[in-house]
């Protein structure tokens, strides 16, 4: 019977912290709707005008990027080119490749997709062999090697597969955390959690460089062949 009775008693707290939670609840329930019954009309239209004009800006933005170039992975032809392209845009992806490096069509698919992801960001692929003397002012020296610039600076580098996992089956998931650990473009993810599992081997200790304007300032690559 004493067993009963407390499991009777234990039963009862539970029920009465339960009512009371319920309680909590329900008068926070009631405290937001009371809120929104006591928005006025010039309120609720003053909130629909702001909601409306952040959509038509967004909507300008977006347009404005497009005619730029943004929203699609482009090669472009020349030195002269390139800054032409980054004085245009707030961020940029430059892809400096090899038509004989394998690894650079690799790199080529991921950047198609992010591409028309993030259209706040302009992508594009310039030759080496068609930028002599950009190649030798960043110091390029491993192929592929992304710059990523921001009002046209040199914000960062991607070089090889190091940062990628050093692995060619690495995903777009993992491009995309990569760039957005340079805050190149607008990342939505965990930052500190890579989307590559091997954690502990890869690690996330890249090296970020100092930001360095685009015309004759050093660039530390690594020595590594493709």
């Amino acid at each position: 019977m004493e067993g009963n009775g407390s499991v009777d008693m234990f039963s009862e707290v539970l029920e009465n912290q339960f009512l009371q939670a319920a309680k909590l609840v329900e008068n926070h329930l009631d405290s937001e709707i009371q809120k929104l019954d006591q928005i006025g009309e010039d309120e609720l239209e003053l909130l629909k005008e702001k909601r409306l004009a952040a959509l038509r800006k967004a909507q300008q933005q977006k347009q404005e990027w497009l005619s730029k170039g943004h929203g699609e992975y482009r090669e472009i032809g020349s030195e002269r080119d390139f800054f032409q392209e980054v004085k245009e845009s707030e961020r940029v992806v430059c892809h400096f490749y090899r038509d004989t490096t394998f690894r650079c069509k690799i790199l080529d698919r991921h950047l198609a997709i992010l591409a028309k992801k993030h259209l706040e960001t302009k992508f594009l692929k310039l030759n080496v062999e068609k930028a002599p003397f950009l190649c030798e002012r960043l110091r390029i020296k491993v192929i592929p090697t992304l710059a990523l610039l921001r009002d046209g600076k040199t914000q960062d580098y991607v070089v090889g597969f190091t940062d990628l996992g050093n692995r060619d089956d690495f995903t777009t998931e993992t491009l995309e955390w990569r760039l957005g650990c340079s805050d190149v473009i607008n990342y939505s993810g965990n930052l500190m959690e890579p989307p590559f599992q091997s954690q502990k081997k890869f690690g996330t200790n890249f090296t970020k460089l100092e930001k360095k304007t685009i015309r004759g300032k050093k660039y530390d690559s690594d020595s590594d062949d493709d």
